[in-house]
């Protein structure tokens, strides 16, 4: 065998060796995530809007476990603010809220639009589409009713409608305890089913 070759079986030998090494402390030094931090994330309404100051509702989350206020949220309004306090055990403050958070999803009229993309830049989800000097409009489905795209349409094309319920974002209100009795019709004896 040459020299080339004892450098390269010596190269793999060290690649092999060291890729063990950390393979092991990986699993062994492995920091777990905050839980309070995934708790008040789940809780926030992942709009990312920046509406609090932060670039998304992670790292608002972890602001709020390091003692940040919990009253920046402009989509999720006082009821996000009560279940936050609710969760961290302290008292609600109130929140310079105008009014009660209603699911709404941006609107364009199309007929304004001058495709100028500001909207499309704006929206941190991109639910807007669209080119240059060309229409754009709204996914619904992606929206998530942020407001961000508006202020910066200079035809003032764009607004917010509410989202009207239907079978797919109702709040059926289940409760997981309700007791169902059911009559079997093949035989004479009454079955009940219990939740959970």
């Amino acid at each position: 065998m040459t020299t080339l070759h004892y450098v390269l079986l010596a190269i793999a030998a060290l690649a092999v060796i060291f890729g063990a090494i950390l393979g092991f402390a990986s699993i062994k030094l492995k920091v777990e995530g905050d839980p309070i931090v995934e708790k008040i994330d789940a809780l926030l309404p992942q709009s990312q809007c920046g509406q609090c100051g932060y670039p998304g509702c992670k790292p608002y989350a972890q602001a709020i476990a390091n003692g940040d206020e919990i009253t920046k949220c402009v989509p999720g309004g006082q009821p996000l603010v009560v279940k936050i306090a609710d969760l961290l055990g302290v008292d609600a403050p109130t929140g310079d809220f105008a009014e009660d958070p209603t699911p709404k999803v941006a609107l364009i009229d199309e007929e304004m639009c001058i495709g100028c993309t500001k909207c499309i830049q704006a929206c941190p989800v991109d639910a807007i589409i669209g080119t240059n000097k060309a229409m754009h409009t709204v996914i619904a489905d992606l929206c998530t009713g942020c407001e961000l795209c508006v202020a910066p349409c200079p035809t003032d094309c764009i607004s917010m409608i509410k989202v009207k319920q239907n079978i797919d974002n109702w709040d059926w209100k289940f409760d997981p305890k309700l007791v169902i009795p059911i009559v079997d019709t093949t035989s004479t004896q009454k079955k009940i089913i219990l939740g959970e």
